[in-house]
């Protein structure tokens, strides 16, 4: 394995744990993923490896909602205990403002803030140009920072502090 993929596997985890929301399944999925793609004759080094791993992850991910559900074993019940620990240490606001996103919303604002992924390669998997995604996360952000202001100083919208005042008829 060279030392760009081994530099890879990192993202590659955070992604299929941010979707499966569980450690096991998130390095399985990583495992897989990284299997798949080995053992493809297909991917020919093109510089889209990165775009090309989280495909796979993405189907990786959906592959295992698609599995039922097995009961965990009490190895297993305590590294979920671990999980639930450290998902109790993110911030309510935090996760509350992302519950807000749609699913595509949520992908984009991991993608580039928690992954560090490249606009190019975000282009890439979402069939969008490099300036639209960069636009639909610049909106995204911008509507939140409303959002939060709207809460910080009770400002609402359609309220007539916020609507413009009609001129008088002369």
């Amino acid at each position: 394995m060279s030392v760009d993929l081994e530099e890879r596997y990192d993202c590659i985890y955070r992604y299929c744990y941010m979707k499966l929301q569980n450690r096991q399944a998130a390095e399985d999925a990583t495992q897989e993923t990284f299997l798949a793609f080995l053992e493809s004759g297909t991917y020919r080094d093109m510089g889209r490896e990165l775009s090309y791993l989280y495909t796979i992850a993405r189907s990786k991910c959906m592959d295992h909602y698609r599995k039922k559900e097995c009961l965990p074993l009490s190895g297993e019940a305590e590294a979920q205990e671990e999980d639930m620990a450290q998902r109790l240490v993110v911030s309510q606001s935090l996760q509350e403002a992302l519950r807000a996103l749609s699913e595509e919303e949520q992908e984009l604002i991991f993608l580039r803030y928690v992954n560090e992924t490249p606009m190019g390669v975000m282009a890439q998997l979402t069939g969008q140009s490099r300036f639209a995604v960069r636009r639909r996360l610049k909106h995204i952000l911008w509507i939140q920072r409303f959002k939060k202001a709207e809460s910080r100083y009770g400002i609402r919208r359609n309220t007539p502090a916020c609507t413009a005042v009609p001129r008088p008829s002369p």
